[in-house]
């Protein structure tokens, strides 16, 4: 593995994550290039990974770069990227930890496989258990399933489900979760980097898409693990489970998704299939009392938030609503 892999690692406001993160593949540090790229977090991540790092004699492997402004986890992940001369650059959350052994098998997998241009591992819960990472494109009928959360139609359209099922074989996913992903420096020079006009979320299926439009696939190979602790720094995944009203950028960036990849025809058909699974989940609703519908304060309204520009900057987070 030597000066084959570079690592590129996001901090905002998580310094502790992110040590431990480093921690769990510190014994490889000799052979592998660090690049810690703080997203102007304003507090005191710099230093504290700096002196973590410097405490532990990993100065000469690793560079921690303050980021005058927070541009996203796309732009993030580019200031790292382009830094980077490996073959191999793995792509890693701060609310991670390596298991053994995953990173030297996610490389193997690649060097075996020379056509795909990704490999992902399992992700997993600190208990084990494990959590979906691989999916299927979203498609404009996939808001439908979500907003309906109705066994009857997803039943209906299981085959447009975005989750696909947890195996532990082999397989060759339309797109796998960022959280940890290792790519060819070579996809980068064919594609370019990720797309910084999302802020969050979509990047990752919309670098899968232009990937594969290159005739880059992606491999998922589940004997390498990794936890996933979620949610470090972004509060999408809390607000949604309790049903709360997500950040601006979300919808944004779920418009621009479906514009570039469907045209704006696309985009409204996505809006009017998640307007008829409401539809269904209101009915539910009526009929049930004690149902809680899967949806968040103010969506039926924030879907449509960019739809008259959906190619538009986003709208910060820290940026009043």
């Amino acid at each position: 593995m030597d000066n084959e892999l570079s690592v590129v690692i996001v901090n905002y406001k998580t310094p502790h994550l992110v040590i431990d993160a480093i921690q769990s593949f510190q014994e490889l540090m000799s052979r592998v290039r660090l690049l810690v790229i703080d997203n102007a977090s304003n507090d005191k991540s710099v230093s504290e990974i700096s002196n973590y790092l410097s405490a532990e004699d990993l100065d000469s492997q690793a560079t921690v770069v303050g980021s005058d402004k927070n541009s996203g986890f796309s732009s993030g992940n580019n200031i790292g990227i382009k830094q980077c001369k490996s073959e191999f650059i793995l792509l890693l959350n701060s609310d991670t930890i390596v298991r053994p052994e995953a990173l030297e098998k996610l490389i193997k997998t690649l060097v075996d496989n020379p056509d795909k241009g990704m490999a992902s591992p399992r992700l997993e819960w600190p208990d084990g258990s494990p959590q979906e990472s691989c999916f299927r494109y979203h498609r404009p009928i996939n808001e439908l399933i979500r907003s309906a959360a109705t066994r009857q139609v997803t039943q209906l359209l299981k085959r447009y489900e975005v989750p696909q099922r947890v195996s532990d074989d082999i397989c060759y996913p339309e797109w796998t979760s960022f959280a940890c992903v290792l790519v060819r420096r070579k996809v980068f020079e064919d594609i370019g980097l990720l797309d910084e006009g999302f802020f969050m979320y979509f990047e990752d299926v919309d670098f899968c898409i232009r990937a594969a439009k290159k005739g880059w696939g992606i491999i998922h190979n589940p004997s390498a693990r990794v936890v996933h602790l979620r949610g470090g720094s972004s509060p999408v995944k809390s607000q949604t489970a309790k049903k709360k009203r997500l950040p601006r950028y979300f919808y944004e960036s779920r418009a621009r998704y479906y514009h570039k990849h469907f045209g704006i025809f696309g985009l409204f058909r996505a809006n009017i299939c998640w307007h008829l699974g409401w539809s269904i989940a209101m009915l539910r609703k009526v009929a049930n009392r004690s149902y809680q519908p899967n949806i968040c304060e103010s969506q039926w309204r924030d879907i449509w938030c960019s739809f008259s520009n959906p190619s538009k900057p986003y709208t910060h987070p820290d940026s009043n609503r």
